[in-house]
């Protein structure tokens, strides 16, 4: 990071407690932006360069729609509260029109292949993912304490648009969960005799109410690194979640073996626990609230999917004796 704008745009969303994720996204589309008009600084453009630069999005890459609004989220961000400009409301320019592509979902025995050949240490994960709807990130920052083993459910804090969710927990996974927290337990101990260990991270607004509960084991991650590692936002010697990049490749390489020829990615398997269930007769709104949709539409692209599939129209050509 060579630039002081954002090298100081860094500090300020890491102090301000924004995501990690977050602040990725946004650095790659602010970067973007300044590409785009020749490293030109923020603070010598406004709107017209803003609406020329999402009208670029549409016409010349062809983003999606929701690509689009990411974008324009980071450029508000950049200017609403960072620079102190803020952007009109009225601006003017090309939405994207490309709509969004029907998901990639598997059959119950292709995600029985795949499921058949994790790796053994990421089983459990890939299994959370299916079984329960999780998006890739939700899964990987699971605390210990998430798991509700007599409700058989699973609270997911700050989700996508930072919200709170309660999905279902299949019960095939409780004795591998009361494992896996056991694992937890034991890492736990080790760290502890760690001088420098200051505990798992908390977000910023639980920090003084958690004070001392952040050593214990409700909140460890329940998919720990191998190794403590220093908080960038703290310099404090913390143990992290499992890097995401390893349960993607593990996804990749389990369909690859299982011999399917679809696009599979850890979304896949989200996509699927939504269709399944849609197909067994899901009421769609129960579907919406499993998946943490904010629009009933967006959950409405399952049954898409359905009725292009075998529960959907019957060709004509069935019914001619060939």
């Amino acid at each position: 990071m060579k630039s002081q704008f954002l090298r100081e745009l860094y500090e300020f969303m890491l102090t301000r407690g924004y995501a990690k994720r977050t602040i990725e996204t946004y650095f790659t589309w602010i970067t973007d932006f300044i590409r785009f008009h020749n490293y030109a600084q923020p603070k010598d453009m406004h709107a017209e360069h803003v609406e020329a630069y999402l009208t670029h999005l549409a016409v010349r890459r062809q983003c999606a729609k929701s690509t689009q609004a990411t974008a324009l989220n980071a450029l508000l961000f950049l200017y609403n509260k960072y620079l102190d400009n803020p952007l009109p409301e009225d601006m003017t320019f090309l939405n994207s029109k490309r709509e969004r592509k029907l998901p990639v979902v598997l059959t119950q025995d292709e995600v029985k292949a795949v499921l058949g050949r994790a790796s053994k240490q990421h089983y459990l994960a890939m299994a959370l993912l299916y079984g329960s709807g999780l998006r890739l990130m939700e899964c990987v920052r699971l605390r210990a304490g998430d798991i509700d083993f007599n409700y058989k459910c699973i609270r997911v804090w700050f989700g996508k648009g930072g919200k709170h969710r309660v999905v279902t927990l299949s019960e095939a996974l409780i004795p591998l969960l009361q494992t896996q927290i056991e694992n937890v337990e034991q890492t736990l101990v080790r760290d502890l005799n760690v001088p420098s260990f200051a505990g798992a991270w908390l977000p910023k607004g639980l920090r003084k109410k958690y004070q001392s509960r952040n050593k214990t084991v409700e909140w460890q991650y329940l998919f720990p690194s191998q190794r403590l590692s220093i908080d960038p936002e703290s310099k404090h010697l913390r143990r992290h979640h499992i890097d995401e990049k390893q349960l993607q490749r593990d996804v990749k390489r389990a369909s690859l073996e299982a011999g399917i020829k679809k696009h599979v990615t850890p979304h896949t398997l989200r996509h699927s626990f939504a269709t399944h269930l849609l197909a067994a007769g899901a009421d769609i709104r129960t579907v919406q609230h499993q998946l943490g949709h904010a629009d009933v539409r967006t959950t409405q692209i399952y049954t898409h999917v359905l009725q292009q599939g075998g529960n959907g129209v019957i060709s004509p050509l069935t019914r001619l004796a060939l």
